[in-house]
């Protein structure tokens, strides 16, 4: 019984967006996640997806994708990123599998560990960040905090966060997210979205005032899920 996180699968078993016009290192993609998924993860698992997980547009057209999840093995903890425009309500979400789950406001649990999480959005110092950013920005903090706080109210003591967007700039420095995970006790934060030649420079396993950080995108993990060492 062991945890896993991968993120940013960008599924599409509809044809509509194929990866490789990336580059052909995503050639393929759903077949190389799905044979490293399988080979090490089985249905006592539990893997932790934060985000990107289709490219569709409402739920209906994601059927396929999901599907696709449902099939493979292990419990699955699903938060949102900036491209799941399919997300809905999370209520219906959560109805539609039995070992699918998806966070907003809420949290799940892994042995002694609660599960929260929320998207996040681009740092404040970003070029462009405008009152409506700000808007956005603020009101993922809250849903941090939401989240957080079933947690805490149910008597957990150690969290992972899931988030999809990176919780500081490029120069990893504190931010209201970082300062959220502290002040909550975070033991780690699972987080994805970047990408391509962003890669090459970027610190994807970082300790912080007593928080990990731990960077889950599937071609910084060239597709294979990584086994989360709890203590």
């Amino acid at each position: 019984m062991a945890l896993y996180a991968i993120s940013d699968l960008h599924l599409d078993f509809n044809g509509n967006k194929p990866m490789n016009v990336f580059g052909e290192f995503w050639n393929n993609h759903d077949e190389k996640i799905k044979t490293n998924w399988i080979n090490c993860i089985n249905d006592e698992d539990t893997i932790l997806i934060a985000g990107d997980i289709s490219w569709s547009i409402n739920i209906d057209e994601g059927k396929k994708d999901f599907d696709w999840i449902n099939m493979l093995p292990g419990k699955k903890i699903i938060s949102k990123g900036n491209h799941d425009y399919w997300w809905t309500s999370i209520s219906k979400l959560n109805n539609m599998y039995e070992n699918i789950s998806f966070i907003q406001n809420n949290f799940f649990c892994y042995k002694d560990y609660a599960i929260c999480g929320t998207r996040g959005w681009v740092s404040r110092d970003s070029d462009g960040f405008d009152e409506h950013d700000d808007k956005i920005y603020n009101r993922e903090i809250l849903r941090l905090k939401l989240s957080l706080d079933s947690a805490v109210k149910a008597g957990y003591k150690k969290i992972i966060v899931m988030l999809h967007y990176p919780p500081f700039n490029d120069k990893y420095e504190d931010s209201d997210l970082t300062d959220v995970a502290e002040s909550y006790g975070v033991e780690k934060v699972i987080y994805g979205h970047i990408h391509g030649p962003a890669l090459k420079s970027v610190n994807g396993y970082l300790i912080k005032n007593n928080v990990e950080y731990i960077l889950t995108s599937c071609d910084y993990l060239n597709f294979n899920p990584m086994k989360i060492k709890l203590v």
